[in-house]
């Protein structure tokens, strides 16, 4: 299929040749047709022919944390939470030839219940804080077959880092990787707030990319997905208000010729930070001597730059008659002196058709291991030293998860859905009571995404 759409060929700015184009057969029920509403007796079909995809998503997911070691406190409860996302209609390729919109207008309502579970990875990808906010709107343009400029709102969820596989999850963690989200500024130019900013693609290769992207890092509130960082983070907010620019860069590689001829994506990035970062254990005393966090009387130091690394592997390893089997493997590092999460690692497989006559159903695994820094832990250490016990040492957080996509009708997709998050907060202690640690959770599920 080309960029320009299905069976359409670009002949010149704005003009769409429609030769060969058959009328299509309208849908036997409304079980058949792609969207909950139809095509409005074709109004729909004629928008998309002048580049207007106008459909609307809900988003509806019930969470229920099911279990832990204790009693929760006020703040991490065992209770159920709905969230919802709604996105209304966005404009794409209002150009078909090279200029592009994408997302035009995206305004989304939701509401947050991950504070049930105090993990720094967010066990669901739609948290927000509840309001309506224009996310993505951007404008590219194509210089030849080998470079594209995008400029505008940007989100690197898009793009970068991202697993097709993974995406059959819900855990935000296997979205925008936790790495990513616990250390750079703000959570990073992802959702839920996307980030002014400059994309260059290039395509070296029939099958190999190169992406590039730089936007301001503005320090701003918004929903923390990330309970062990929040006091560092919210102290972070008030100690400076400054622009700073990201720089990510990646290589993707997307190939069909893999084993057995099956189809794979492979990419490799590296993300660059201007903003100062809160050191995670030292800082300066009165006299300007480097001294622990643990001190009262230190002050953050803020050493200057940011960065990190990481790998994408997703690889189709089997393909039957109606169904399919997927790998992914994820990991990136980041330096420890500087961010809550030194390295981190997820994977995982994606069963496409698991069942006789459910072609389309998905059947997804993952876990993830996120590492508390070296350096956070050794300030745990000296805060024990310092206070006494009780006073756990943070060390790490595993995610798993069991995700069941059921393809009931072309517009409507029911996911009951399993996670079990070990150590939420790296061994976090909890907020109320100090003298235990927050306790692992078991957390279920069930979405319900619907295509008007």
């Amino acid at each position: 299929m080309s960029r320009h759409g299905r069976g359409r060929l670009c002949c010149g700015l704005g003009r769409v040749c429609r030769a060969g184009r058959g009328k299509a057969k309208p849908p036997a029920s409304i079980w058949e047709q792609e969207t909950l509403t139809g095509d409005w007796n074709g109004a729909r079909t004629a928008l998309k022919d002048k580049g207007i995809d106008n459909h609307a998503q809900l988003h509806r997911r019930d969470l229920r944390r099911a279990l832990g070691r204790h009693q929760p406190p006020r703040q991490l409860r065992r209770q159920a939470g709905i969230l919802g996302r709604y996105r209304p209609a966005k404009a794409d390729r209002l150009d078909r030839c090279d200029d592009a919109f994408h997302d035009l207008s995206d305004p989304q309502q939701r509401h947050n219940a991950a504070e049930n579970v105090g993990s720094i990875a967010d066990p669901s990808n739609i948290d927000a804080l509840p309001t309506t906010r224009l996310f993505t709107a951007w404008f590219e343009q194509s210089f030849g077959e080998h470079l594209a400029v995008r400029i505008g709102q940007l989100a690197d969820d898009d793009e970068f880092i991202i697993s097709p596989t993974a995406g059959g999850l819900i855990n935000g963690t296997f979205g925008w990787a936790g790495i990513l989200a616990a250390n750079m500024t703000s959570g990073g130019p992802a959702y839920p707030l996307a980030t002014p900013g400059v994309r260059l693609k290039v395509s070296a290769l029939e099958n190999l990319t190169l992406l590039a992207a730089v936007s301001p890092a503005i320090r701003r509130p918004q929903l923390q997905r990330r309970a062990a960082a929040m006091q560092q983070i919210r102290h972070d907010l008030q100690l400076r208000r400054r622009l700073a620019v990201d720089g990510r860069g990646a290589i993707r590689h997307q190939s069909g010729q893999g084993r057995e001829g099956l189809a794979g994506v492979y990419k490799l990035g590296v993300w660059y930070a201007t903003a100062n970062f809160a050191d995670q254990h030292f800082g300066l005393n009165g006299g300007g001597a480097v001294v622990s966090l643990a001190d009262p009387a230190a002050a953050v130091a803020q050493p200057r730059g940011n960065w990190g690394i990481y790998g994408v592997a997703d690889q189709m390893v089997w393909r039957g008659a109606n169904s399919s089997l997927n790998l992914f493997l994820r990991a990136g590092a980041s330096p420890s002196d500087r961010n809550l999460l030194s390295f981190y690692i997820d994977g995982g497989a994606g069963l496409k058709g698991p069942l006789p006559g459910r072609a389309d159903d998905v059947l997804t695994f993952g876990f993830a291991y996120a590492k508390i820094s070296p350096e956070a832990a050794a300030l745990d250490r000296d805060m024990l030293a310092f206070a006494g016990p009780p006073f756990p040492i943070r060390d790490y957080e595993m995610v798993f998860e069991l995700s069941y996509q059921a393809q009931l009708a072309p517009w409507w997709i029911v996911q009951p859905d399993l996670q079990w998050i070990v150590h939420p907060g790296g061994n976090m202690s909890d907020p109320n009571n100090p003298a235990v640690t927050v306790a692992n959770a078991f957390v279920v599920g069930i979405r319900s995404t619907v295509k008007f």
